[in-house]
């Protein structure tokens, strides 16, 4: 009887943070964002020529099933969202070789982000990812309140790192950069 009681009163304190963490998202106008961070033991411009390696994605993101690259800003997406399959097409905003990639959803779901390249010492770097997207209907709302994304974000970059780490070496690069009206190709 008393197991009983204390997991009444533990599901009925999880709705209560549900709840608030959903009217406070309301109040931000449902828009949420993550932000996680990973050292992996590459060089950085290792790490940074493999993430533009943006077909390869689904490799170590679980949801994503497909990237199809139409050009050298734009990206179409198929995905998993709680179940549910999903597509959208975004375009690369800034591109910065072994600095910085940021993004915006063009169609489909509303998203943005960057992902951002910081050389440490010893042949290592710190991946940063930030994003911010909008749940669409209470289920993604609830998921996004218990922390889905941030754990699917940061499942994604430990993927990311230890396939780097195994492999070593990245599959291709594009040394291009973007500045918001277009590509600039420069080589490094």
């Amino acid at each position: 009887m008393l197991n009983r009681i204390i997991t009444m009163a533990a599901v009925a304190a999880g709705g209560l943070l549900v709840a608030k963490q959903l009217k406070k998202n309301k109040a931000e106008r449902g828009a949420s964002t993550v932000r996680e961070t990973i050292t992996v033991n590459v060089p950085v411009r290792t790490a940074y020529d493999q993430w533009t390696q943006f077909e390869e994605f689904p490799t170590f993101m679980d949801s994503v099933h497909e990237v199809r690259q139409l050009d050298d800003k734009r990206l179409h997406w198929k995905a998993d969202v709680l179940g549910k399959p999903v597509e959208w097409d975004a375009e690369i905003t800034e591109q910065i070789p072994d600095q910085r990639i940021a993004w915006r959803s063009t169609s489909g779901r509303p998203n943005n982000g960057e992902v951002k390249f910081t050389p440490l010492s010893g042949n290592r770097c710190r991946i940063t990812l930030a994003m911010t997207y909008q749940p669409e209907g209470a289920l993604e709302a609830v998921g996004d309140a218990m922390g889905a994304v941030r754990l699917e974000a940061s499942g994604n970059l430990k993927r990311f790192k230890e396939m780097m780490e195994q492999r070593g070496t990245e599959t291709g690069a594009w040394r291009g950069t973007i500045h918001g009206q277009g590509p600039s190709p420069t080589t490094h």
